[in-house]
Order: structure tokens, then sequence, then C-alpha cells
């Protein structure tokens, strides 16, 4: 059980927040008359006590709301919970967690005075779930936990017969089943969008540069039709390629449709995301997918930095001596 130390908020983004001895969190916006407050995936910012104590042995004049915090925080390991655990602050308002630190565009003045600024390393973002009044000394519970080392992911389909309501998504729901089920992993969010590149390009830069997913997976518009405009979204968002995981779906695919060669599917990694597109039909999806589920566990801890050696996957009936050294 921790505490809350400060409550902040300002009327203008890029400006210090003022502390106040109490505040109101309402549902879908964030606190109260503050500046980042809306609708979107980050309403609430918080902070650990402990990492503003470390930048007060330099400063010791810093006051809370210096680095744009809402809530300064004590007795949470805030650095243990991974996306989507659940706290409850006060009696009643509950958040949940969206995005671990952020892109500075610009720096504040605390980074030219100190040459570091702790909120896009150490910062924690969070949507309100449940509403409610906070005040300074108020308890802070952890809800549900999520461990930080669970891999995020989140299903964008691409169509516009399903954003349009006039068709019914089935490929993108057995998409998030099947990495629940064989990667262990958290689906972050389920989206549908229209055969419209740059929305299609827009939504994989969020997924990748906001929250920071290990793995954004685009669900349609990789065949031939005029719309289908999936792998140019994708090829202008990456830093890097990844044929290989294309040619793989490509050929277990080929094993049963010869419809599987028309596949402009396009893959790639943004930052630490990697980004795969799949066809849009269930079917076919489901086996492209699966072609490639084994390789992935590897391939996201490898863009976590794991510097774990890539030694050779072991297959059934392969003798123990591969001759391989």
């Amino acid at each position: 059980m921790g505490s809350i130390e400060a409550i902040c908020s300002s009327e203008c983004k890029g400006t210090k927040k003022t502390p106040f001895s109490h505040g109101k969190l309402v549902k879908g916006f964030g606190l109260e008359g503050d500046a980042h407050g809306g609708a979107w995936h980050r309403q609430v910012s918080l902070l650990d006590v402990a990492d503003i104590e470390t930048m007060r042995r330099n400063l010791p004049d810093l006051q809370f709301g210096a680095f744009a915090e809402n809530v300064a925080v004590s007795g949470i390991d805030l650095g243990g919970l991974g996306l989507g655990s659940r706290l409850r602050l006060g009696s009643e308002a509950e958040i949940e967690l969206t995005q671990r630190g952020k892109t500075c565009h610009s720096h504040c003045a605390i980074y030219h005075q100190t040459g570091d600024c702790i909120m896009p390393r150490r910062g924690v973002f969070a949507q309100v779930l449940v509403g409610g009044a906070v005040q300074v000394g108020d308890h802070v519970e952890v809800l549900e936990p999520v461990p930080p080392e669970m891999h995020q992911v989140a299903v964008l389909t691409v169509s516009d017969s399903c954003s349009s309501g006039e068709a019914m998504d089935t490929a993108g729901p057995n998409v998030a089943e099947l990495v629940q089920s064989h990667l262990a992993a958290r689906v972050y969010a389920t989206e549908i969008v229209p055969d419209k590149g740059e929305v299609i390009a827009e939504r994989l830069r969020h997924y990748a540069d906001g929250p920071r997913l290990d793995l954004v997976l685009a669900v349609g518009g990789t065949g031939f039709a005029p719309r289908d405009v999936t792998p140019e979204a994708v090829r202008s968002v990456v830093d890097r390629l990844t044929p290989g995981l294309d040619e793989a779906m490509r050929a277990a695919s080929l094993q049963i449709t010869s419809h599987a060669m028309l596949s402009r599917a396009a893959s790639g990694i943004r930052g630490k995301t990697l980004i795969l597109s799949l066809p849009g039909s269930r079917r076919a999806a489901d086996e492209n997918l699966r072609a490639v589920l084994p390789a992935l566990p590897h391939g996201l801890a490898k863009l976590r930095g794991d510097a774990a050696p890539c030694g050779p996957p072991r297959f059934p009936n392969q003798d123990e001596d591969d001759g391989r050294d």
C-alpha cells in the first residue's frame, strides 16, 4: 500500500504544474482542470517520489509538479508494473497504466539546468477508469498488477467494410485470441480502421511510439485490390524490414492454396516494436500467424535487449549433436 504525496495541475501544456492538496479524477478525462486531460491514453501522469528525491540532490528547491507530473506517489514500485496494471487512488478513483516513459520533443527547464529529466525515463501514464476525489495522504493500492515482462500487443484490423459496420470482423478477434494463448501476451488494444494509408500509418506509429508495444498485428489490406494499401503503410513507418517473417508466412500458406503467392504482406521493426501484417480473412490470418508464432518470443526478446546468443531452435527428432559448433 502506497500513498499520494502530491497532486499537481496546470492550465497549459509545456509548463510546470502547481501542487494542490486535493483534486478530482474524472473518468475518461484525467485530473479535473488539467491541460493534459482528454480523450486519449495519457490522461494522468505519475512519478515515484524516490525519483524526484534523486533529482533534489542537485536541485534542493525542486518543487512537486516541476516535471509536469499529476500525481507523486510513495510506497508503490511503479517500475514493477506493466501496462494494464490497475491502481486505486483514494477511496474511489481507479486508473489503468497505458504508457511507460515518453519521448520529449523539446527539453524542459529542468533538463537544461541538470542535463537530465526523469519523466521520459521514469514517468508512468494512465487512463481514468473510475472517477473520484483524491487528496494528499490518500492510499494508493495496486488492484491488478501486470508483470512488465509480459508482451504487449495491439491488433489493428484494416477493412473498409468492418470499419463502417457493414461486415463483422472475425479475423481480428481470432488473431487476438491466438497471441493471448500462444504468446502469453496481453492484448493492449484492438481497433478497426478503413483502408486508408495515412490512417493505418498513424495508428502504427501511435502504438510503436506512444505505449511502445512489443508487437502490432495489422490484419487485412495485403492483397491486389486497389484499396489494399497496408504494405505501403507498413513500409512508410518501419525502420527495418523483416522479410523472413513474410517469406515464412507465404511459404506455409502456399502449402494450402496457390493464392498465397498473391499476398503482398510486408512487416518490419519500428524502434523496439515489431509490426507484422496478416491477410484479412480469418482462416488466412490464422494460418499465417501460426507459421511464425514459434519464432516470435525470441524475436521480441531481442527487441527488448536480450543479449542471449541466438542458438538454433531444436526441431522434433533432431539429434543432440547436430554437427554445428
